[in-house]
């Protein structure tokens, strides 16, 4: 059987070899057998059959042949595959029978269980029942410890721990443990806490948006000692302003400010919060609010919240303003001032911005809050915005600008309480010309107050003012009020504390500032809407409704006190006053006032510039009333009997004026003689444009009596004319300062550099016409004054000295009585030098010697122009008019400090009528010409008058053609000498 075997093996062995390819093809096993059985089954030969079958064997005998080798080869693999695999199957068979053990000793335990089963669900139940008794023990145990845990959450205020820990131990004495009766003290005990937790967590709630949050913009205030606000102090610590609240001075941009707040909320979910009971909870003011309102969500004490967050907004912003308030005045109170001894706007400025910071602070914590509210109402599914009226950041915006509406009616007198008792301190400089006798008066020396010794520098004072200021400082930091020391050095006002005196002039400090606030307003609340926030509304209606009239008011009152008075021009301002504005010489007080006046509507162009064409409208109206004002009270003085004195109607005249400024004399005058360029000719072109003048005046005024009601003869309404001079001037000059500085739509579109103010909007051109024109009216208004002044002294010289030549007895004869001067020459010296006094002291040197110089080269010229009228003269006569000469040339000199050889020229004019006609003759010929014809036909005519033995008028006529002709050979000489010199160069 087993050669059996192995002969069928071999056989299928070959067979596989044979068809092995057919095999691979195919990868069908079967295909072989099929293939064989077709082979014999249509094979009808035996031969064929039998040939296939021993093809089979010995295809089987290979395959035995190769298995018997593989075996050989790999005995040791196959030996240990073989006791693998009975290894294995001896595992499976035990198992088997394991498994078939376990089935049976389950049935049997099923068996037993099912006789017992009543007996264990009994001992099942009474192990639950135990239990649970065991927990409710445990429970009543923790619930018995939470009163004293509770209060220890709560004095560390980890508030979130305790309301979770109330909220469950109410839950379980509510529930469960309701039918313990031993629990009912404790029930009723946690009970009340657990109705008055949400008032603790909304007092929190509120320490944190108003008092926290703002802690920090006034402790860097306090640190740095600085007025105004220090946003860039960036802390360490996360404290709500300092992360999200930028410096009032800058715009906040939309993005920036739309996004207060929330960034906070995004990264820090309501849901994500956590407590951590080793840490300090009020370390990060922002999660200590998430835990507060997470807390009031699990006490469901949301719309409690909301209520009272609302019903709180006045009086906790209120509250703050009060610090605030307290907290400047002890800035100021360290600092050593006194505001009741001083009015400091200023401190209003800083007070206003340190509120702003505030503000900023609690509208960004109110956004937080608002966040964490917003993320509770959506998450929460039991409640909804209609069971909850949230509140939105726009309503505290409003709030804060009530608060500050309430507090700048106060500060800026709205309701004028203070206005009507309180006297304008407009004008700081601004006094009365009572005040010069006060000024000059003789006072009483007093001794100064030295102090011996101080103890203000010692270690113990030192150490005793620190101590305090620590004390003050520790107060405020625990209850947000300063005691002592500052609120005493408040100003009381109605009830309210200041710190500084309430007036609508504080409107000028704060308005940039203030309106800063209202656009960072106005792009938070509605960002490209162009909406006016009633902040805004309030503030131009203040200023347009009672600032402007107000400003005003004062204006009108200051300017009218000055000017609606008996003589303005004689009104001067004090001593201090023009120490104060560097003048040399006295102004009217009238002008100052107008001046002060001016400068302060354009410093409050600057303060309030988008109200600057109102206060350029009040400029040019004032200006215009002040100069109607100034033409009046000249016409007072220069206009006699309803017609205007000489010298005004003079220096009224276009062609007379023009000819007075164009002269050398006028040119020169802003300049003293050592900065004049020099002339070789200096003194012939001076004479030349002296006898210019000479002659015009001597060609409308030498022929004629002038009477006194055509001259000024009181010398202070010359004064006054001077004093108007002088300050309409300096009014001039100060005005063109001032608008220089003004922009004009043209310095805006010629893209030059100008040194003009730009923080005010351009100013029309039509208004900048009017300004100037104002400034160039007053100049000229000074100018005619100064005229006037010149022409007035020359025609006092007109008025005493023609009537010396016409009404004059010069015919006389020696005696005592002749050799006196003549009377209308000394009130002529008195006049001048009365007219001196009150010049120098009211006009500057170089408009003193505009006066002056020149006028000793006129009298030349009166004088001996006026040789024509005297009837007769004799040799006392003659002499007497040189004495008359020589008072009035020392006069002139004592006045202009100089030789005034002029009046020299006059006197050898006189003393040449010593001579008779026929040497008067021969003098011309051997001294050459130094007079004009005309004043040598008169000599001799006058001559001709008064001597005897002349000979008839033939004889006379003759000496007078000669005189001519020897004229006309000197003057021929003179020429020919002159072209000679001139042929030599």
């Amino acid at each position: 059987a087993p050669a059996r075997g192995r002969s069928v093996t071999t056989k299928m062995a070959s067979e596989a070899g044979k068809y092995r390819s057919a095999i691979s093809k195919s990868k069908d096993p079967s295909g072989l057998l099929i293939s064989v059985i077709r082979t014999l089954s249509t094979s009808d030969d035996v031969q064929d059959r039998e040939a296939e079958k021993s093809r089979l064997e010995e295809a089987y005998e290979k395959c035995d042949h190769d298995l018997d080798e593989l075996i050989v080869q790999h005995y040791t693999e196959l030996t240990t595959a073989i006791r693998t695999y009975q290894s294995i199957t001896e595992r499976i068979t035990s198992s088997r029978n394991k498994i078939k053990q376990v089935k049976e000793n389950l049935l049997s335990c099923k068996m037993l269980l099912h006789c017992k089963r009543d007996e264990l669900r009994k001992l099942w139940i009474e192990g639950i029942e135990h239990k649970h008794v065991l927990n409710l023990l445990d429970e009543i145990e923790n619930i018995k410890q939470v009163p004293q845990k509770l209060e220890r959450c709560m004095a560390s205020k980890h508030y979130l721990h305790a309301t979770d820990m109330l909220v469950s131990a109410v839950d379980s004495l509510e529930g469960q443990l309701m039918q313990v009766e031993g629990l009912s003290d404790l029930r009723l005990e946690l009970h009340s806490k657990k109705l008055n937790l949400h008032l603790v967590l909304i007092d929190e709630l509120h320490r944190h948006l108003y008092i926290k949050s703002t802690s920090r913009v006034g402790n860097k205030s306090r640190d740095k000692n600085k007025i105004g606000l220090l946003g860039k102090d960036i802390s360490p610590v996360p404290v709500i302003e300092v992360n999200l609240v930028s410096t009032s001075r800058k715009f906040l941009d939309n993005s920036q400010y739309s996004n207060l707040g929330s960034t906070i909320v995004k990264e820090i979910n309501l849901q994500d919060i956590k407590e951590d009971p080793e840490c300090d909870p009020e370390e990060n003011s922002i999660l200590f609010m998430g835990i507060l309102i997470k807390a009031l969500v699990k006490l469901k004490k949301i719309p409690e919240t909301v209520k009272a967050t609302k019903e709180r907004f006045n009086q906790e912003l209120e509250q703050i303003v009060k610090r605030s308030t307290t907290q400047v005045a002890d800035h100021a109170y360290q600092r050593g001032e006194v505001l009741l001894q001083e009015n400091q706007p200023r401190l209003l400025l800083e007070l206003l911005e340190l509120l702003f910071e505030k503000f900023y602070a609690v509208a960004a914590a109110h956004k937080i809050v608002l966040g964490y509210l917003h993320e509770m109402v959506a998450s929460s599914s039991g409640l909804n915005m209609s069971e909850i009226k949230l509140y939105d950041m726009a309503e505290v915006w409003a709030r804060i600008q009530s608060v500050l509406q309430i507090l700048l009616t106060e500060y800026l007198d709205v309701k004028n309480t203070r206005t009507a008792s309180e006297p304008s301190s407009q004008l700081s400089y601004a006094s009365s010309g009572s005040d010069f006798a006060a000024f000059f008066a003789k006072k009483r020396p007093q001794r100064p107050k030295i102090s011996l010794f101080k103890f203000e520098s010692s270690s113990h004072a030192i150490s005793m003012s620190a101590y305090l200021r620590e004390q003050r400082r520790e107060l405020y930091s625990k209850s947000g009020e300063l005691q002592g020391g500052a609120d005493d050095n408040l100003i009381e006002g109605g009830g309210t504390k200041f710190v500084c005196k309430p007036g609508a002039r504080n409107i000028t400090v704060i308005f940039h500032p203030l309106l800063r606030f209202i656009q960072e307003i106005e792009a938070a609340m509605w960002t490209g809407s162009g909406k006016q926030c009633p902040l805004r509304e309030f503030l131009t209606m203040y200023i347009k409704n009672f600032f402007l009239n107000q400003v005003h008011l004062d204006v009108n009152k200051e300017i009218e006190a000055a000017t609606k008075v008996a003589d303005p021009l004689k009104v001067l301002a004090s001593a201090d006053t023009m120490k104060v504005l560097g003048v040399q010489r006295p102004l009217l007080q009238s002008t100052v006032v107008v001046e002060k006046s001016m400068q302060d509507l354009v410093n409050l162009m600057h303060d309030l510039s988008a109200y600057s064409d109102q206060f350029l409208n009040m400029v040019c109206v004032k200006l215009q009333e002040y100069k109607d004002t100034c033409t009046i009270a000249y016409r007072s003085v220069v206009q006699s009997e309803e017609k205007l004195i000489i010298s005004a109607s003079w220096a009224k005249d276009e062609d007379i004026s023009r000819l007075l400024t164009s002269l050398p004399s006028w040119t020169n005058m802003a300049q003293p003689k050592q900065m004049r360029p020099k002339r070789e000719d200096e003194e012939d072109f001076t004479r030349a444009a002296n006898a210019k003048e000479s002659e015009v005046l001597n060609g409308n005024l030498g022929d004629k009596l002038i009477p006194q009601h055509e001259i000024l003869r009181d010398v202070s309404d010359l004064k006054a004319l001077a004093n108007l001079q002088e300050s309409l001037e300096w009014l001039s000059a100060r005005l063109k300062g001032f608008f220089s500085s003004l922009p004009t739509t043209q310095s805006f579109s010629s893209g030059q550099e100008v040194h003009v103010n730009m923080d005010i909007p351009p100013v029309s051109e039509q208004i900048m016409e009017t300004l100037n024109d104002l400034a160039r009216s007053f100049q000229e208004m000074a100018d005619r004054c100064l005229l006037v002044l010149h022409l007035e002294v020359r025609v006092h010289c007109f008025h005493y000295l023609i009537p010396l030549a016409k009404q004059g007895n010069y015919a006389i004869v020696a005696n005592a009585e002749s050799m006196d001067y003549d009377p209308l020459v000394v009130r002529l010296n008195k006049d001048i030098s009365a007219i001196e006094e009150a010049m120098s002291g009211s006009l500057q040197q170089h408009k003193f010697q505009y006066i002056f110089e020149g006028l000793g080269h006129l009298i030349s010229c009166i004088l001996i122009n006026g040789a024509q009228y005297f009837k007769r003269i004799s040799e006392s006569g003659i002499k007497k008019m040189c004495r008359n000469i020589f008072v009035l040339q020392q006069n002139l000199t004592n006045i202009t400090m100089s030789r005034e050889a002029d009046l020299d020229f006059a006197r050898q004019y006189y003393e040449t009528l010593y001579n008779n006609p026929d040497e008067l003759l021969n003098l011309v010929v051997d001294q050459g010409v130094k007079y004009t014809e005309l004043e040598y036909i008169n000599a001799l005519s006058l001559l001709h008058r008064s001597q005897t033995g002349v000979g008839d008028q033939t004889t006379q006529n003759m000496r007078l053609q000669r005189l001519k002709e020897i004229i006309c050979e000197q003057a021929a000489i003179k020429q020919a000498t002159k072209d000679k010199k001139i042929t030599t160069v």
